[in-house]
C-alpha cells in the first residue's frame, strides 16, 4: 500500500458541517464584530485560504480562540443537525480492514467528532488529536504520525480546506483533497494535491489496493 497512516481532517471532510455553519456565521458576525456574509458570497468565499477568509471578514485574530471555543459549544448543542457524508462509514471500515492506521486532526472537540462518527466508526481511529487551532495542524500532524511510528512519507492527510494542504506540506507528508468539502474544487486542485477524490468512495478504492 501506498500509505500507512490516513489523519482525516473532520469538518467538511467526514462530517457534512458546512450547512450548518453557514446557517450560524452571522450569529457569530455580530458577536465578534466581522462583516456578516451575505448567501451570495458563498460560492465566491469557498476558494479562499483561512487567512485570506479572515482578512475578508475583518476577524480579529486574537479573537479566533474564543471564536472557536463557542463554535464547538454551540455545535455540541446542535450536533443532530450534523451528520457523515454518505458512504463514510463504508469507506472507513475498508480502510481500516485493509491494515491502514486511521487517525483524525480536527479544529473540533474531540467529543463532538467521536459524537458524529457514532461508536463503531470511532472505534476505527487509533488517535484523536482535536482541538487544533486554525493554523495549528503541522505540529499534531508529526506528533500522530510519530506516535504511530509511521513516516510523514509514509501518510496521508485527507482533508477539504488550503489550510490543509499547506499544514501536510510542511510537515512532508501527502495531501489528498476532497472534492465535497468546504472549499470550491478547483481552488483544491490548483494546489496539485498528491491525490484528488471526487466521490467518498474513492478514497477506500484508491488507498485499500
Amino acid at each position: 500500500m501506498k500509505y500507512q497512516l490516513a489523519i482525516f481532517d473532520f469538518d467538511g471532510t467526514l462530517a457534512d458541517s458546512f450547512p450548518w455553519a453557514a446557517s450560524v456565521v452571522n450569529q457569530y458576525a455580530d458577536r465578534y464584530g466581522f462583516k456578516r456574509i451575505d448567501p451570495d458570497e458563498h460560492t465566491a468565499l469557498r476558494n479562499y485560504d483561512a487567512r485570506r477568509l479572515m482578512e475578508h471578514l475583518g476577524v480579529r485574530m486574537w479573537k479566533v480562540p474564543q471564536m472557536a471555543m463557542d463554535v464547538r459549544r454551540q455545535m455540541a448543542q446542535e450536533i443532530d443537525k450534523i451528520s457523515l457524508f454518505v458512504g463514510v462509514s463504508e469507506m472507513l471500515q475498508a480502510l481500516s480492514a485493509a491494515g491502514i492506521i486511521l487517525a483524525v486532526v480536527s479544529s473540533n472537540s474531540e467529543a463532538n467528532v467521536r459524537q458524529v462518527l457514532g461508536a463503531q466508526n470511532a472505534a476505527l481511529f487509533r488517535i484523536f488529536d482535536c482541538g487544533a487551532s486554525v493554523f495549528g495542524k503541522s505540529p499534531k500532524l508529526k506528533a500522530v504520525a510519530k506516535k504511530c511510528g509511521v513516516s510523514p512519507d509514509a501518510s496521508i492527510l485527507i482533508g477539504d480546506e488550503i489550510r490543509d494542504a499547506d499544514a501536510a506540506h510542511k510537515v512532508g507528508m501527502a495531501f489528498g483533497a476532497v472534492a465535497w468539502g468546504y472549499t470550491n474544487p478547483e481552488a483544491l486542485l490548483a494546489l496539485k494535491p498528491q491525490e484528488f477524490y471526487h466521490f467518498v468512495n474513492e478514497i477506500a478504492d484508491k488507498l485499500a489496493k
